[in-house]
């Protein structure tokens, strides 16, 4: 289910809250603007909450947990209601977590040998970060070539002028990333801004 509306949507807003009592504003802003999914990131003590906000106030988007880093961070970010999880890299207890609790789990891997353990963990997608940091669309698009089954969702650098350069790629499910949701239009509480820059970025993407 989160699979297929990550492939469709193809677009994965990385949101920072500094309180949780913004989720649900940015999050109808997200969806708003065509995109119905929110990766509230554990870098700040309110996610816990900002995710339980958006899960049971936000019934049309996708709401997931980013930046675990551990098991029991997965296990808060379930229990509050995330529908997949994201890692800056791959751990071995949060992989192991998500199987058994049957959600969707995108680690982040940029070489051979760290994507090689992603995919023998069983997952679907990797996380591709930074990725103006290792390669962007080249590097993304020559690493097609000996992981022909795994789809990448590359974060870190992307915004809308070089989204349909990466959505383009036909080993990228969708792209991450908080241009459309920087901490200033957050702060600002300039939810009509966010709504704006994420249609730019649906339209982009409605037309790969």
């Amino acid at each position: 289910m989160s699979y297929n509306i990550v492939k469709k949507v193809k677009i994965v807003p990385v949101v920072k809250l500094d309180s949780a009592a913004d989720a649900v504003d940015v999050v109808n802003a997200l969806t708003a603007g065509g995109i119905p999914i929110a990766e509230i990131t554990f870098r700040t003590g309110a996610a816990s909450e900002a995710i339980t906000l958006a899960s049971e106030n936000c019934p049309e988007a996708l709401i997931g947990a980013g930046t675990v880093i551990n098991a029991a961070q997965a296990e808060t970010a379930v229990k509050c209601g995330a529908k997949f999880i994201v890692s800056p890299g791959y751990s071995e207890g949060v992989n192991a977590f998500c199987r058994e609790a049957g959600v969707l789990y995108i680690p982040g891997a940029v070489t051979p040998t760290e994507i090689m353990k992603v995919v023998d963990g069983g997952n679907k997608i990797v996380k591709f970060f930074p990725a103006s940091v290792y390669g962007g669309v080249k590097a993304i698009k020559s690493l097609g070539a000996p992981f022909k089954d795994v789809v990448f969702l590359p974060t870190g650098g992307v915004d809308n002028e070089n989204l349909k350069e990466y959505l383009s790629l036909k080993n990228v499910i969708a792209a991450g990333g908080s241009w459309m949701v920087k901490d200033s239009l957050i702060q600002a509480k300039n939810f009509s801004e966010i709504t704006r820059i994420s249609r730019i970025g649906a339209d982009i993407a409605k037309e790969i």
